[in-house]
């Protein structure tokens, strides 16, 4: 516990400033790297790594423009090696972060797939997350509204889901309040705005 009672421990941390806008933000909204022995820069999508730590606000423009500018190299004041695929493998990580914690979130009888039960989920205010596959039909997609209050999720392909929820693909999903929901939501944050395609904006809520 830190002064005032509160914790050193917080989710989503102290702000950080990002090396690409020089804006200072939670650590939630960025993705940190450090640069491992043999000075290959790696991301840090868990916040875990040993080492000094920078930060990228979770943009694909700015992870570009980082990584085309040196900019890592002098925040990190040393020499480093950024790899050419360097934000596709952020993307890449994200997405899996986000798949896996909606996975714990099923295991946890918090989530649920398919539309009927997402809709029976919505009806009853069971619902504070409502996840659609980015390539799914947007007719189908355009029954089913936002929670109020709640959060959209729709960058995610319905193989992505697939693998989230145990089937092979997943057009419809919805999350309960609690548990890992909201670190879901703002993993599944970074992973928009690091992914070029975002898959639509989402049904209005209503």
């Amino acid at each position: 516990m830190g002064r005032g009672g509160a914790s050193k421990d917080r989710t989503d941390g102290p702000d950080r400033k990002c090396i690409a806008t020089g804006e200072v933000r939670p650590k939630y909204g960025l993705i940190r790297f450090v640069a491992g022995p043999d000075g290959l820069l790696v991301p840090d999508i868990l916040g875990k790594l040993p080492g000094r730590g920078i930060y990228v606000s979770a943009s694909r423009v700015e992870l570009e423009k980082a990584a085309k500018k040196g900019l890592f190299a002098r925040a990190l004041k040393q020499q480093v090696s950024v790899p050419e695929d360097l934000v596709n493998e952020v993307e890449r990580q994200l997405a899996h972060r986000v798949v896996e914690l909606v996975s714990l979130q099923r295991k946890a009888g918090k989530a649920v797939a398919g539309y009927e039960k997402v809709k029976s989920w919505l009806q009853m205010e069971e619902a504070e997350v409502l996840i659609q596959a980015s390539d799914g039909s947007g007719r189908g997609k355009s029954k089913l509204s936002t929670p109020h209050f709640g959060s959209y999720i729709g960058w995610l392909t319905a193989d992505e889901l697939g693998l989230a929820f145990g089937r092979q693909t997943v057009i419809h999903g919805a999350l309960a309040s609690g548990g890992l929901t909201q670190r879901v939501v703002e993993e599944a944050q970074r992973l928009k705005g690091v992914r070029e395609n975002e898959g639509g904006k989402g049904h209005p809520k209503g």
